[in-house]
């Protein structure tokens, strides 16, 4: 991870030591404070800390228009590879968190699979609207996503699931509703 205390950068002219200084200018080719730690961290994750503390170019800055976010990312990796890669490039896309209704479609399409596995040995599965819920919930996590679901799934589901199948408990043409205990 990497923490950026924006508290620093309260003056308006601070937009160039967090970011770079615009081409022309001296210090252009050493970038900024965020440029430069994300160069060497490429796949860290950004906490802007006491972002409110920071100058509104600051802030406008580092959310500004889309394309021209495409256009610097297009021109950094111009200036990086060479352009057999760069031209291997169809599109850049900006990453977007998930939200509660990808997650949600994440869960069905995990939860699908599980269905399929069952259908093989004639049981269905069912989850109560609370236990699907709960299941989102536990299977989301705000710095690694949907990572987590699968192994969620395994651990409220299939692990209690496989136990009662071993044990007799459920036989083929069974129907099973999951449900949140005391539901």
């Amino acid at each position: 991870m990497v923490r950026i205390d924006m508290s620093e950068f309260m003056e308006k002219h601070s937009v160039a030591r967090l970011i770079g200084a615009p081409p022309g200018y001296v210090g252009y080719e050493e970038g900024g404070y965020l440029t430069e730690a994300v160069r060497r961290k490429p796949y860290a994750v950004v906490l802007l800390d006491e972002v409110e503390k920071a100058h509104p170019d600051v802030f406008n800055e580092l959310v500004g228009d889309r394309e021209a976010q495409r256009a610097a990312v297009m021109d950094a990796v111009g200036s990086h590879f060479r352009p057999e890669f760069v031209n291997r490039i169809d599109e850049v896309v900006v990453f977007e968190p998930l939200g509660r209704d990808q997650i949600a479609g994440i869960t069905q399409i995990q939860l699908s699979r599980l269905r399929s596995r069952l259908a093989e040995r004639e049981l269905s599965l069912e989850l109560s609207p609370e236990a699907l819920d709960k299941l989102i919930a536990v299977g989301y996590d705000p710095v690694y996503g949907a990572r987590p679901l699968k192994r969620a799934i395994q651990r409220w589901i299939e692990n209690p699931l496989a136990q009662l199948i071993l044990s007799g408990q459920f036989m083929p043409g069974s129907s099973i509703t999951a449900k949140l205990e005391g539901e």
